[in-house]
């Protein structure tokens, strides 16, 4: 016997068919709106008659729940900002298939691996979130002296059990609007710590990112991130293939936690808020290549930073900072190749930065190879730039094999005899 399929066109008939096991699959027939939360039940798919059909939740509600081997797909949902529009029930064995395709969403997604999960897998294909509010949620990982904000896309393995693996394969995620960020971080996917549930993604793959974790400044023990890969979490393919830009305070736009096979930005990573670096690593990435500029407006906002793990290659168009405490590049661990293809320019002064939950003071030095930290190569064309009074374009403290700067090495705010 086949799956049987029912059609409905009412918040009642829907709520039928989602809690008869013998359907298989509901199509929606138009708008439904004033629903409240309901759950599919396993092996059941949820599509719409027309594209992007409108599931509107009532104030105060969170939308729909998934359980096991179900998909989602061509349909506006809505809930509140601040409520889950999409989550799973963390009593089931097994997520199964969960997969979500082309969605709009206004709401936070939030797919947990807690409870009873032991695995399963998720595809997402084209999920577009409108507006989220995820600051409120307080399942966060700690580390390196700071907590994450979860993001108004999350995906994370939260079991204690390092024998447990969730697989993934994300394409086509995009947050927010320019000038409309969602608030907190933006996509978010991770394991529980590095000792206990993994996350294995094939590819991450997003459009354009806008967000703004709403950290109160001068809070020094938090953090969020635009694309942020927190800890074991083990992800192939990175891209951003959209701008990807934050507004707030401690808002780092890229962020690695994990261990990475290859992460490509093809556009533009903006930073606005202080200490909000533009790609920040932690953990272990083979190959990094930003093919736009890095670019950062706040006080103590990095360009690039590399404070425990390493990466192997990585290669920059431009990177260029605009305040004080805002360093080009800063190396603190031993990495293997750096190039930059049109320089590193810095326009600030000596001023306050985070760094591992601590607030510091810091010189706006275009490359900044601190105690402990080293590389094979560092190839910059385009040259290094402070503009700063008695800023240098270069700090040293580390070992590097090979250091190449061509066209300049200026420092070009005085205040000393030039470099």
């Amino acid at each position: 016997m086949g799956v049987q399929q029912r059609e409905v066109s009412t918040f009642k008939e829907l709520l039928a068919a989602a809690t008869d096991a013998t359907v298989g699959d509901i199509v929606v027939l138009g708008d439904l709106a004033g629903l409240r939360t309901f759950r599919l039940s396993p092996g059941q798919t949820l599509r719409a008659a027309k594209p992007k059909a409108a599931l509107c939740f009532a104030g105060g509600e969170d939308g729909l729940q998934l359980s096991t081997d179900n998909r989602v797909e061509g349909f506006e949902l809505n809930a509140d900002p601040d409520r889950r529009v999409l989550f799973n029930d963390t009593d089931v064995e097994q997520l199964g298939r969960l997969v979500l395709r082309n969605l709009r969403t206004t709401g936070v997604v939030y797919l947990l691996a807690h409870g009873q999960v032991r695995g399963g897998h998720v595809e997402v294909e084209n999920l577009d979130i409108v507006a989220a509010d995820a600051r409120n949620y307080n399942e966060r990982p700690r580390g390196y002296g700071v907590e994450v904000i979860p993001g108004a896309f999350t995906l994370r393995n939260r079991q204690s059990d390092r024998g447990i693996t969730i697989t993934a394969d994300l394409t086509g995620l995009s947050a927010g609007r320019a000038g409309a960020p969602i608030h907190g971080s933006g996509i978010f996917v991770g394991g529980e710590s590095d000792t206990g549930g993994r996350l294995a993604v094939r590819r991450l793959e997003t459009g354009a990112i806008y967000s703004d974790g709403g950290i109160a400044p001068g809070t020094p023990d938090r953090i969020s991130g635009g694309v942020f890969v927190v800890s074991n979490a083990f992800v192939d393919n990175v891209r951003n293939r959209g701008p990807v830009t934050t507004y707030g305070p401690n808002d780092m736009v890229l962020d690695n936690w994990g261990i990475v096979g290859r992460w490509i930005a093809d556009d533009k990573v903006t930073s606005f808020g202080p200490s909000g670096i533009g790609f920040v690593n932690f953990g272990t990435i083979d190959s990094l290549q930003a093919n736009a500029s890095i670019e950062t407006f706040g006080q103590g906002a990095r360009g690039f930073n590399v404070y425990a793990g390493t990466v192997n290659t990585a290669e920059f168009e431009r990177i260029v900072t605009h305040a004080d405490g805002a360093v080009g590049v800063q190396i603190s661990q031993p990495v293997g190749e750096i190039t930059v293809r049109r320089g590193i320019e810095t326009y600030g002064g000596t001023g306050d930065s985070l760094v591992k939950g601590v607030v510091v003071k810091l010189s706006a030095i275009a490359l900044s190879i601190k105690p402990g930290g080293s590389a094979r190569r560092i190839a910059i064309a385009g040259g290094l730039i402070a503009h700063g009074k008695a800023v240098s374009p270069l700090e040293l403290h580390g070992a590097v094999d090979s250091l190449q700067v061509t066209e300049s090495l200026a420092a070009a705010g005085g205040g000393f005899d030039k470099v």
